[in-house]
């Protein structure tokens, strides 16, 4: 074999049997057209899966409605490469964070040929680094903090306004018994008025207390209290490593406790599944119903329910998504990092 082609044949081995990082062909449109076996690790298709599809593919949703993939190659074939960190996608749906850089290829003659991708996987070490900045200790402190207050409200609730509330609808009730028949109706819907808000405030009571110990029992308990009532069977499927850090279990329990609230109240589901998985030093969740799916083409990402869990998600340093087809059932998807904030390891850094 002549030097030229040995050489070649070195370099094309050293790259496929490279594990650490993807590094991967794209064509000038930018359609894959070689694998290696780091990209195979990291992003989990085979080579026989992903070449000849547009590497768009790797982007979440939002990213690719926002032209992102198309505009790194833009930039890439101006300047000559393009860089960033940001989320990325497996096969199986989740999330990883990658370090990015798309290289432009060009001939002798100076024609576009294509690019060269190179991506690693950054999770573990940003979410251990975002253990111990400033940013990650703060938001455990307010995590706490809100808890405290919800538990306080929640305390106030039950112990002053539904009492005082309970005492408002015996007072009307034995008022009624020495009124004439002519009040008796508007007593009634009196009556009717204070025990509904009697049931709405310990509603909210409810969802305001605390997570129980440990993230698996409060999802249970929130299960098991709300959704036979709403005529939803529920199945709690726990593939944990461990019981996470008690800011983790509280970002964890209040996204759920909203997707959950979505599923009884909207989506006409029969039934409910709830995953929880260690993944990436993290927790990772799916929330899947059977009920109508999702009526907007954005997912109703303007409902303050969605903003609040994304928001709550992203917060924390991970992602979170919303999908399903009208008629066919929603999926709520996130992931949460799930170090401690107290005691991280600053050798895996």
């Amino acid at each position: 074999m002549p030097e030229d082609d040995q050489s070649q044949e070195d370099m094309r081995l050293l790259v496929q049997s490279i594990r650490d990082y993807a590094i991967f062909m794209l064509d000038p449109q930018g359609v894959i057209a070689s694998w290696n076996v780091g990209a195979e690790r990291i992003k989990g298709y085979t080579a026989g899966e992903i070449i000849g599809t547009h590497f768009s593919v790797f982007y979440p949703p939002e990213d690719i409605a926002a032209g992102k993939p198309a505009a790194g190659l833009r930039v890439a074939a101006a300047e000559g490469r393009w860089e960033e960190e940001g989320w990325r996608v497996r096969k199986d749906g989740t999330r990883f964070w990658a370090s990015v850089v798309i290289t432009a290829l060009y001939d002798d003659a100076g024609a576009l040929r294509g690019f060269g991708k190179v991506t690693r996987d950054l999770t573990e070490r940003r979410t251990l680094a975002r253990a111990l900045d400033e940013r990650g200790m703060l938001l455990a402190r307010l995590v706490k903090a809100q808890e405290r207050e919800r538990r306080r409200i929640a305390s106030g609730v039950h112990d002053d306004s539904i009492q005082s509330m309970v005492e408002v609808g015996m007072r009307l009730r034995l008022w009624g018994e020495g009124l004439p028949e002519e009040y008796a109706a508007t007593l009634g819907a009196l009556d009717a008025a204070v025990d509904t808000a009697v049931h709405r405030l310990r509603d909210l009571a409810f969802d305001l207390r605390p997570p129980a110990d440990g993230l698996v029992e409060s999802v249970d308990g929130y299960l098991k209290q709300t959704m036979p009532g709403a005529g939803v069977a529920y199945e709690l499927r726990d593939r944990l490593d461990g019981e996470p850090p008690a800011e983790t279990v509280v970002t964890v329990y209040r996204i759920c406790q909203e997707a959950l609230t979505n599923v009884r109240k909207h989506a006409g589901a029969r039934r409910v599944t709830v995953e929880l998985t260690s993944l990436d030093l993290g927790v990772h969740v799916r929330v899947r119903d059977d009920g109508a799916g999702l009526t907007s083409a954005g997912g109703g990402a303007g409902h303050f329910g969605l903003m609040e869990m994304r928001e709550r998600a992203e917060a924390a340093g991970g992602w979170w998504q919303i999908a399903g087809a009208p008629g066919a059932g929603t999926t709520v998807e996130f992931w949460v990092p799930a170090v401690s904030h107290a005691s991280p390891d600053p050798d895996r850094l």
